[in-house]
Order: C-alpha cells, then structure tokens, then sequence
C-alpha cells in the first residue's frame, strides 16, 4: 500500500514509518520543515511539503494514496493556551481526508486521546467520551466525525492513545514530570498520587497504526493501551530515586505553580483497557511497560525544558 501519514517525523511518526515500510509499504510523509523533509527521505519515505493547515494538499495527498494515517496535531499551541485552535485545525483536516477519500473505501487512520471519561472504571473501546465540557472534549467530536466516515465508504478507525507513549527520545509528559522535578529538587505527585494514567511504547503504538491501516475493520475504535493505569506516586518516586530528591505530595491548589502547564494534566485519573483491540487485530504489546521504562534510566541523561509539549 501507498501511505500517506501526517505527523511522519514526530513521536509516533517516527516509528510508525520504518513499521510501515518493513511491511513493505510505501510511505508518504507530510513534512513543514527542511529538517522534517529530512528526516523523512533519510527514513525511506516520500515527502509532501506543507502542514495540516493545507487542506489542498491533504486532500491531493491522500487522493494519491492507498491509505491514510493522520498523526499530527498541532501540540505546540495546544498546551501553550490555544487548545480549541489545535482541535478545530484538526477537525478541518479530517473532514478535508474525509471528502477526499468518500467512497473509494480506503483506510483513514486517527490518533486520538483518552480524555473525556468519567473515572472509576476502566475505559472500553465501546464507551462514548463525552462531547461537552471544553475545548479537550472537541478532539472526541472530532473521533465522532471520523468513525461517521464508514457511512461515506471511508475504512475509517480511530486510535486511543495513552497519555504517555514513553521510550528513548520520549519528550513529553515524562520527559517533562524529569524535568520539574530536577527544577524543584522534589519529585511531585499530586494528591495521594493515587490517580492513574494509561501507558504504551511507542514502537508498540507504531505496530497498531500500522495494523489499523492494514486491516481494522470500519467504525472500529481502538485502544493503544499497554497497560491499564500506572499510578502517577510510583512514577514520582522512580523519578525521585533516579535523581536522588525527595518523593512529595503536592496540593491541588497549587499544580499550576509547581507542574506549570502540566498541572493541568497530572492529576487526571484514567484506566483504559486494550482486550478489544487486542482480540481484534490480535495486537500484542511487547516492549517494556512505564515502570520499568523509566528505570532504564534515558529520561535522566539530558535536561528538558518545562515547556516541552507532548
């Protein structure tokens, strides 16, 4: 197949790509840098230059391709202040795939999130997100929309992803708890940290876009999810051995100060199960769990900034 995937040079994107042409697929990569357009040609990839904001290109993009993986999203202004600009750029871009590929019964593929649910329980591939409550729920209109491209002859799936897809290089949620707790000279958790986040590997979460490209049946929601929940104190305190600081609660009213943008996050608790996706695709996440990712030890070898997005 020829693939045509947004966000190619980022986290996912990244490993999605060799995946893929391991697989022997032809990749297209969309590429809004020079050093993006790199990247991708010295990965083996075709490159289309532009952004998700050029829908004339997506849509001659993905016209020219067997299938579609849309990736990107547009993190740097999403955890800067303008979330509800990150999501309508994205919708945009999926109803741009969605008038290109109707009726020719191709696959499109979309990274989602697992915001949205009531916690308590975990999550399922069959639960619905809630479509009201601010600007994080407009990515699960947004997921709504895309699945609703079944009925326009689109193989249309969504992907759940974890809040952390961890591994080396990783400069997201984790890199980010690394770097404020170097900061601080404490390793916060908020609340009795007893709160949980689901979490996959990368190149685990790279496998099951390329199986969901390949054969998720349409209107299929999928979770990529390794494991159920990790509590946010257990991380805080592999966090805090590996740089030597104490292991600290933080109060609620104060994650803003102590977290910066990530106090909006830390304390969200989140389980989500992957038995669907799992029987579905027959998907089997291999590669080390957060825990122990963490104390492999690579999120402590060099200093991030604070204001790293995810």
């Amino acid at each position: 197949m020829r693939i045509f995937v947004t966000g190619a040079s980022g986290w996912i994107g990244s490993a999605l790509v060799p995946e893929l042409i391991g697989e022997g697929h032809r990749v297209v990569g969309l590429a809004r840098s020079d050093a993006s357009a790199a990247a991708l040609a010295g990965a083996g990839a075709e490159v289309v230059r532009g952004t998700i904001d050029d829908l004339d290109v997506l849509r001659d993009a993905a016209l020219a391709s067997d299938g579609v993986v849309h990736l990107a999203f547009k993190h740097d202004i999403a955890f800067s202040g303008d979330f509800a600009g990150a999501a309508e750029a994205d919708r945009r871009a999926v109803d741009a795939f969605g008038d290109a590929l109707a009726g020719t019964d191709r696959p499109f593929v979309l990274a989602s999130g697992l915001a949205g649910f009531a916690p308590g329980r975990a999550v399922t591939e069959r639960d619905v997100p809630a479509t009201e409550g601010g600007p994080v729920s407009m990515r699960a209109v947004t997921a709504l929309a895309t699945l609703e491209l079944a009925s326009r002859g689109v193989r249309a799936s969504v992907v759940r992803l974890s809040p952390t897809c961890h591994g080396e290089g990783d400069n997201g949620f984790m890199a980010t708890l690394v770097a404020i707790a170097r900061a601080k000279g404490v390793s916060g958790y908020l609340g009795d940290g007893a709160n949980r986040w689901p979490a996959v590997h990368r190149l685990d979460a790279a496998r099951l876009f390329r199986l969901a490209v390949e054969r998720a049946p349409a209107g299929s929601v999928l979770h990529g999810v390794a494991e159920e929940g990790v509590a946010i104190r257990d991380v805080a305190e592999v966090i805090g051995r590996h740089l030597g600081v104490p292991t600290v609660s933080v109060a609620p009213e104060d994650a803003a100060e102590h977290f910066t943008w990530l106090g909006a996050f830390v304390g969200m608790d989140v389980q989500a199960s992957n038995a669907l996706t799992r029987e579905l695709l027959d998907w089997r996440p291999s590669h080390p769990g957060l825990l122990e990712d963490l104390d492999k030890g690579h999120y402590f070898h060099t200093v991030t900034d604070t204001t790293a997005t995810a």
